[in-house]
């Protein structure tokens, strides 16, 4: 399936203004929806037969910084059986970043999700376990945020970089 009929079965199934923009240069191509509807799109590309995006890849987060006052949440999807890539993104505000999970559609979005919670401080609702995954539970901040201050010292010990 071609990037463009991904894009007019989506259209075909919700408003033609769920797809907010597309990038076809972004490698899988890329579409951006709303936080809105976000829950509802993933589970229409993970449920249509046709489309069957059987596979969350990856999900990762980015820090605009504070000119732009915003995050992203980007979700790779893969299709196995029809060998189709996708690209999802959503922008989130810098102040208190929160997504709905979808944990409920793909397992694999548990640790995933987790992950970009504890680098990026996004919030996922209704994730069933949403705590640090690769730093300890008492770590102070989100290091991948660009304002991310270092901490001097962690547990009396003097942290060095």
């Amino acid at each position: 399936m071609t990037f463009e009929e991904i894009i007019s079965n989506l259209k075909a199934a919700f408003d033609s203004d769920i797809i907010l923009s597309t990038d076809e240069l972004a490698s899988p191509k890329c579409i951006e929806i709303s936080t809105d509807n976000l829950v509802k799109c993933m589970n229409h590309l993970h449920a249509t037969e046709t489309l069957y995006f059987d596979s969350l890849s990856c999900i990762t987060g980015m820090d605009n910084g504070e000119e732009k006052d915003s995050m992203e949440v980007i979700y790779n999807l893969y299709s196995i059986p029809y060998n189709h890539h996708l690209m999802v993104k959503v922008t989130l505000p810098r102040e208190k970043p929160s997504i709905d999970s979808l944990t409920s559609i793909w397992k694999t979005a548990d640790w995933q999700e987790r992950e970009v919670y504890d680098l990026f401080g996004v919030y996922f609702n209704e994730h069933p376990d949403l705590r640090r995954i690769l730093l300890p539970e008492d770590w102070e901040g989100h290091p991948l945020k660009k304002d991310y201050q270092h901490q001097t010292y962690y547990r009396g010990i003097k942290v060095e970089y």
